[in-house]
């Protein structure tokens, strides 16, 4: 007789997580069958999203956005990307919410409630760009293994919550400490609770900068459960990795953090160009940090009409990691001639800034409009791929758009 295979347990807590209740006979519920109430699942009600978002991958999920759903200065939690390691934590409590501080360079272990963090530390509120490291993954060639982003897994929403920065003055490290290692409360999808899904980090410094935050709320709301509800570290200007999710403990350590998904190829790039589809040692892999220089239009769509004579007014949002940019411009023949852009300043440190600008083309046909920003160091987006590497990391080439001129 033929062995009966039950679901997987990792496929089982999702679906648990998905429709919010314990599923009672759930461990015996036969392999690839899908339960009534996730027939028909609609993810974008789930998670509160824009119908226009792609769903990459729903275990875990890891969804984006197009670029025209981009437009707003500030970005809504319905053109938010998902960029999830593990499984979204069930029965979160806000209320027994506590936060751990230890590790080999911190002075005194010690444990916050969530309304100690709020009520002892000044909140603060910046807008800050995430970008998911892989974002852009899908131009690579050879390909690159991981969800193949397009252009759409970047977002500068607005973020309070208290400083870091505050929370290690008020615990004390030693003078040792050159790195802090983020711990959270998502399941590895193996289910197995010895295996953290991901627990990245950054050096001190970049955990003492003003804008490194645990944050609280989004766009003055609490965050929503899929972007990190009730806690959230948040590291503008470097992948978005960083930024952990559900976060209940962080590590002071006096090395480089070796939490999962900080060795090997994750999250790192040659420390020196290589040739396409080269096998790359680990120990010649560096750990990104600052994101490179990129911009995105966002209006028009691409393949927009418009009639002869009429001019086109672009617009659309430039970032540089930790560095401003300082120069925008567009090209209309494929890189040949390029002209100035309106760029705007901006708003805080580690924000995304905006651009405009009006453009007229000499006669009917088809055309495309590319876009290219350039740093405060004078580094420009490369018009076509940058360097390959084997994790499809750090695609910064132009944003292009097509348009038909009738």
């Amino acid at each position: 007789m033929k062995r009966r295979k039950f679901v997987k347990k990792a496929i089982l807590s999702s679906m648990v997580a998905i429709i919010g209740y314990d599923i009672v006979f759930g461990a015996i519920m036969p392999e690839g069958y899908e339960p009534l109430a996730l027939q028909g699942l609609d993810p974008y009600k789930i998670f509160k999203k824009d119908k226009g978002m792609v769903i990459l991958n729903d275990k875990p999920w890891n969804i984006e956005a197009k670029a025209h759903l981009l437009d707003d200065k500030v970005t809504p939690n319905k053109y938010m990307f998902i960029r999830n390691n593990g499984l979204i934590p069930k029965n979160i409590n806000a209320t027994n919410w506590t936060l751990t501080i230890d590790g080999e360079s911190v002075v005194q272990k010690k444990t916050y409630t969530l309304t100690e963090l709020k009520s002892k530390f000044k909140q603060h509120t910046y807008q800050l760009t995430l970008e998911c490291g892989g974002n852009g993954r899908n131009e690579f060639d050879p390909p690159a293994k991981g969800n193949q982003w397009t252009v759409g897994a970047v977002s500068c929403a607005k973020w309070t919550g208290i400083r870091l920065r505050d929370l290690l003055e008020d615990i004390g490290i030693k003078d040792n400490a050159i790195y802090i290692g983020y711990h959270a409360a998502d399941t590895h999808l193996s289910q197995d609770p010895n295996k953290e899904p991901i627990s990245r980090g950054a050096p001190v410094a970049k955990a003492l900068q003003d804008e490194t935050l645990l944050a609280f709320k989004m766009n003055g709301e609490d965050i929503p459960i899929v972007h990190g509800y009730p806690l959230r570290l948040i590291a503008g200007g470097w992948p978005a990795s960083v930024s952990g999710k559900w976060i209940n403990r962080i590590s002071i350590r006096n090395k480089i953090h070796d939490g999962t998904k900080m060795k090997g190829t994750a999250y790192r790039v040659p420390c020196e160009p290589v040739a396409p589809g080269k096998k790359v040692n680990n120990e010649d892999m560096c750990i990104i940090e600052s994101m490179p220089v990129k911009s995105l239009i966002t209006y028009p769509k691409s393949g927009a009409m418009i009639k002869e004579g009429k001019k086109l007014n672009i617009r659309g949002h430039a970032w540089a990691g930790e560095l401003e940019v300082c120069k925008m411009e567009y090209s209309i023949d494929f890189g040949s001639t390029w002209k100035k852009c309106s760029i705007e300043k901006p708003v805080n440190r580690l924000a995304w800034q905006h651009f405009y600008a009006t453009i007229n083309f000499p006669k009917k046909g088809y055309y495309e409009v590319w876009a290219r920003a350039t740093d405060t160091q004078g580094v420009s987006q490369p018009m076509i791929l940058p360097g390959w590497n084997p994790k499809g990391y750090l695609n910064n080439a132009c944003h292009r758009i097509a348009i038909k001129v009738t």
